[in-house]
């Protein structure tokens, strides 16, 4: 079982993006020359691996997300990847390209229009933005005049989130206050 876990740990380590069970599976069954490798194995593998991490006291693990595993830090040293990558990363996004961001996420698939319309004012930069970070991508044309395009989440969003479907999301109710009515006393 340890050949397994240390060929799991190496298809983890050099995957750019989650990798998932399946994709495991036929790497080890096309490098390993083995005919069959369950699910259930590789889950053990996984498993074994974090535990022995989680012994030795490793800043990172494997975790499920995006669909697949990848090796990511844990949360208690997210401050000092922050503090590097805060260094790193010069150019963040607007608020205007935020606010596009989290519209398409939580309307999508959705057109260009219907983000200005929500909006409020024009989202052509934003977009233009968010398809150079990779966060959102093309998915498909819309079936009314005009075929305009239709724009929805990217799997590097879903990765950058850390969470593995757009159900996954906060809803709108978790961030809702309650308003006071005529009559009630204010907090």
């Amino acid at each position: 079982m340890d050949i397994l876990q240390n060929h799991i740990q190496a298809l983890v380590f050099c995957a750019q993006s989650p990798i998932s069970i399946e994709e495991i599976q036929r790497c080890l069954q096309e490098s390993l020359g083995m005919e069959e490798i369950l699910v259930s194995d590789v889950l053990e593998a996984v498993e074994a691996i974090n535990e022995r991490l989680q012994e030795q006291n490793f800043a990172f693990q494997i975790y499920a997300i995006g669909g697949g595993y990848q090796f990511l830090t844990k949360p208690e040293y997210q401050d000092t990847v922050s503090t590097y990558l805060k260094h790193k990363s010069k150019k963040k996004l607007s608020a205007s390209a935020l606010e596009t961001l989290a519209i398409i996420a939580y309307k999508q698939p959705v057109t260009r229009s219907q983000m200005e319309q929500i909006r409020g004012v024009g989202c052509d930069y934003a977009v233009q933005r968010l398809l150079e970070k990779e966060l959102i991508e093309i998915k498909g044309k819309a079936e009314t005049i005009g075929r305009p395009v239709l724009y929805g989440t990217s799997q590097k969003f879903m990765d950058y989130f850390g969470i593995n479907h757009i159900k996954d999301l906060p809803q709108l109710k978790d961030f809702a206050t309650e308003e006071n009515t005529i009559g009630e006393a204010a907090d």
